[in-house]
């Protein structure tokens, strides 16, 4: 149950273990991913380069050149994954986890996202809660911000931090992975939910 005093902030606790075991499994399906769309980008732009070629003056160039420009971007995701995934790695490596997953207070919530070099603080007017959902075989917890909410809104602190921008409001040539591993945390949703709600005056919570 959510702390009776208002001064007083709940806890969410890590289960690092489960935290270690998702990074990787996150790693291997970004990575397939990844590698599935270069292929893809690939046998677009040989196809394209091909058409050029073979069918030279038949007026298929316009064509073949949009098809080039359409491949690029997954191309260039396949890239995207592999920095954001090196970066993550070199901050893993300098960094122990978190034992905090978040801090839910009268001020607002104070998130530790996974691979983010500090937490993200927003206030309530900033934030509608969590949203739960199935992903990769298993349960997360997802950010819901007000809409038009950013890093420069006032009272918001690191939301434009590389890896918290690939959970919260992912690139759109990556696949989100989730930002809090329900298993992983110590407190059940269903709690997490009541604190949310008993700090926020009713104007959050966990949405399914």
């Amino acid at each position: 149950m959510p702390p009776r005093d208002p001064g007083q902030p709940f806890v969410v606790g890590i289960d690092r273990d489960a935290v270690l075991r998702r990074r990787e499994v996150v790693r291997t399906v970004e990575r397939r991913g990844a590698w599935v769309t270069l292929a893809l980008g690939a046998i677009g732009i040989v196809a394209a380069i091909y058409a050029l070629i073979a069918f030279r003056g038949s007026g298929m160039w316009p064509f073949a050149l949009l098809l080039i420009a359409a491949m690029i971007p997954l191309v260039l995701s396949t890239v995207l994954v592999y920095r954001l995934q090196a970066e993550r790695v070199e901050w893993y490596d300098a960094n122990e986890l978190p034992p905090v997953a978040m801090r839910i207070s009268a001020k607002g919530l104070e998130l530790a996202c996974d691979g983010a070099a500090f937490p993200v603080v927003l206030p309530w007017a900033t934030v509608r809660g969590f949203t739960q959902h199935k992903l990769l075989g298993q349960y997360m917890l997802d950010l819901a911000l007000v809409r038009g909410v950013g890093a420069t809104t006032a009272g918001v602190r690191g939301l434009d931090q590389p890896s918290v921008r690939s959970v919260v409001k992912p690139n759109p040539l990556l696949r989100p992975t989730g930002m809090f591993l329900v298993k992983a945390l110590d407190q059940p949703v269903h709690v997490i939910d009541e604190a949310i709600k008993h700090f926020s005056d009713g104007t959050a919570g966990v949405l399914r």
